[in-house]
């Protein structure tokens, strides 16, 4: 018994005619015919009473009608599921972010957006450090990353695409001595204590460029993967932290900011995930994300 037969059955059941239901199914009536004398020998009884006006059910073939009925909405649901999962509109999309890509607002706007247009998808959130993004999505932890470039992401089975870059500033104690100055360079941190992200290892451009810049008067007093901690240090006064500038949102008491005069030291937000991406939402999440805002 093929889904065809049942629409077939059910088409004569709700016209109880052979040739309006024909004429419905846009089939012509001797074919239809055959196809229920088909269903009927499968089954092994007569579905309709035959008279020469109409056609009437019989008790095997009002049961098979309530049946019929479930089995075709129940497949009509099944389609619209699937093709609603193809097109990403259901399914699950886990997004990783370090804490201080949240200041750029392009992951909260992807996110918020996303929910919008994909109400029944499931989406979720939760700070990773940045140089543990990499092998979370490898995992299958999470399936999208937010998160300044770093070493790790140079991987050939992760996708990196540039989405902002930032200018670094220097958060310091208020009392610091440098604090005395608007605007600092590169030179005048030479032989202070700097507190930097775990994510700016040896092999990072922004701590290539210092060491260069700074020779001998480069010190790296503190290292955390956490912007919290980092801006903890600083308003501490542990060290100077080199931090994204749309970090200077966060306020926190005898903590300060100032500019950085330098070009060079600067911080790219990438979105990194899978290259070859399974999930059909995570691919809807990751065109969206690439649409301007």
């Amino acid at each position: 018994m093929e889904l065809r037969h049942l629409r077939y059955f059910l088409a004569v059941a709700e016209e109880e005619h052979f040739g309006r239901a024909a004429e419905r199914l846009n089939i012509v009536q001797p074919a239809l015919s055959m196809q229920i004398k088909a269903l009927e020998t499968e089954l092994g009884g007569p579905l309709f009473i035959r008279t020469s006006r109409r056609v009437e059910l019989t008790e095997a073939g009002s049961l098979l009608l309530s049946e019929a009925r479930l089995m075709l909405e129940q497949m009509e649901h099944t389609r619209l599921a699937v093709q609603r999962a193809i097109r990403g509109e259901t399914g699950r999309v886990r997004v990783g972010f370090a804490g201080n890509a949240i200041f750029s607002g392009k992951m909260i706007t992807d996110v918020r957006r996303f929910r919008k247009t994909h109400p029944d998808a499931e989406v979720t959130i939760q700070e990773i450090a940045p140089q543990k993004q990499v092998a979370a999505i490898l995992a299958g932890h999470i399936d999208v990353g937010y998160t300044p470039d770093n070493s790790t992401t140079a991987d050939p089975q992760i996708r990196v695409q540039k989405t902002g870059n930032w200018e670094m500033i220097i958060a310091m104690c208020d009392d610091h001595p440098l604090a005395i100055h608007p605007h600092l360079s590169v030179e005048m941190l030479a032989g202070h204590p700097l507190v930097l992200y775990d994510a700016h290892d040896a092999n990072e451009n922004l701590t290539v460029l210092l060491a260069q810049q700074l020779g001998d008067g480069f010190c790296v007093a503190h290292r955390s993967s956490s912007t919290l901690s980092v801006l903890a240090f600083a308003a501490a006064g542990l060290g100077l932290a080199l931090v994204p500038a749309p970090l200077q949102q966060v306020q926190i008491p005898g903590l300060i900011y100032r500019d950085l005069n330098a070009q060079a030291l600067t911080a790219n937000l990438v979105m990194i995930s899978r290259m070859q991406e399974p999930g059909n939402a995570v691919t809807a999440f990751l065109a969206m994300a690439n649409l301007p805002c």
